[in-house]
């Protein structure tokens, strides 16, 4: 069984909706609750990157030092994680944040430029960092270029390579052949990124663990710069569907999008699309009338409505069988699964 390592870039890629204005309060909340579910990594920090509060990126309410501080002081088991574009971020700013509490380092070039990474990713190796070499933009780049690229950042010392489709503009097929390339010509570990610009983001998640990736990147309800990123949320739900082996927990990752994050995003004065539901549904395998009176039965018995659905699929119940839900119910608020 495939283990996969969720990284989480709401705090990072996220911050792009909020214009990168996150607060420390409401960084500690949700890298609070997005360790709780067991997310292997954590992206904090400006959405361009560490130290990216500029007039030309836009300036955040704190810096990025500051952010990685606050996240470091409630996580208790995940990495903390910066990205750094050599250019943006220097070799001091990664002595500063390791201070602060960071314990890993993407360092992001564009897909055709991984030489100009050498000496970032050497010394965040020298400081201990766990060190990941980020080639953007993967769309614009053959197979073989992108092989030779990754090559140079493994040379110089990544813990691990990523393709990453900044543009949400790649194909299962794409990602397939990309992938592959990189897990058969590498000696480290192989990550994707993926947006959902075409609407592909999970299918091109599945697509990359199939050909060899082991290190999935998603953000809470999918937030982040465009339309967004996978969902890590519809992510953990799929690597249970696929039978990885991973450290997260679904309803917390799914509570970590409703009770932490959505009413930060409120305050901002903007709207987060939960599809939770829906995803459930799915995972569930059950008949998409059935949310409203699971959720009904949920609330009269006091119990969970994922646990209502859940046991609806398990049942294979199907449109006419509504009555089961109420019974479900009540059982599992007896303890009688």
């Amino acid at each position: 069984m495939m283990k996969i390592n969720v990284v989480d870039t709401t705090l990072r890629d996220g911050s792009h909706t909020v214009s990168h204005k996150w607060t420390t309060n409401e960084i500690k909340e949700v890298a609070g609750a997005l360790d709780e579910a067991g997310i292997s990594f954590i992206e904090v920090g400006h959405g361009d990157g560490l130290t990216g509060s500029t007039v030309n990126y836009g300036f955040s309410k704190h810096t990025d030092f500051e952010l990685v501080e606050a996240a470091a002081s409630v996580v208790k088991n995940a990495k903390v994680t910066v990205l750094l574009i050599p250019g943006i971020g220097t070799v001091e700013d990664l002595k500063k944040i390791k201070e602060a509490g960071a314990t890993a380092v993407r360092v992001a070039t564009h897909v055709t430029e991984a030489d100009v990474s050498a000496q970032h990713i050497k010394a965040a190796k020298e400081m201990g960092f766990f060190t990941v070499g980020f080639l953007m933009m993967a769309h614009m780049a053959d197979v073989d270029t992108i092989v030779e690229e990754a090559k140079k950042m493994e040379s110089y010392g990544a813990d691990v390579i990523y393709c990453t489709d900044s543009a949400g503009a790649m194909l299962p097929m794409d990602v397939t052949e990309k992938i592959g390339a990189l897990k058969n010509n590498l000696n480290v570990p192989v990550g994707f990124h993926s947006h959902n610009n075409l609407g592909l983001a999970i299918g091109n998640c599945v697509a990359a663990i199939n050909a060899g990736a082991t290190y999935i990147d998603g953000s809470l309800s999918g937030l982040g710069a465009g339309a967004g990123n996978t969902s890590t949320d519809t992510l953990v739900a799929l690597l249970n569907k696929m039978r990885c082996d991973h450290t997260c927990d679904l309803y917390k990752t799914m509570d970590a999008s409703s009770e932490a994050l959505k009413p930060v995003i409120e305050a901002h004065g903007l709207k987060l699309n939960l599809t939770n539901d829906s995803m459930m549904l799915g995972y569930a395998g059950v008949y998409s009338s059935f949310m409203l009176h699971a959720k009904k039965a949920a609330a009269r018995f006091n119990v969970d409505y994922r646990d209502v659905i859940i046991e609806c699929g398990k049942r294979k119940a199907v449109g006419g069988q509504e009555d089961w839900i109420i019974e479900i119910a009540s059982k599992i608020a007896n303890g009688k699964k």
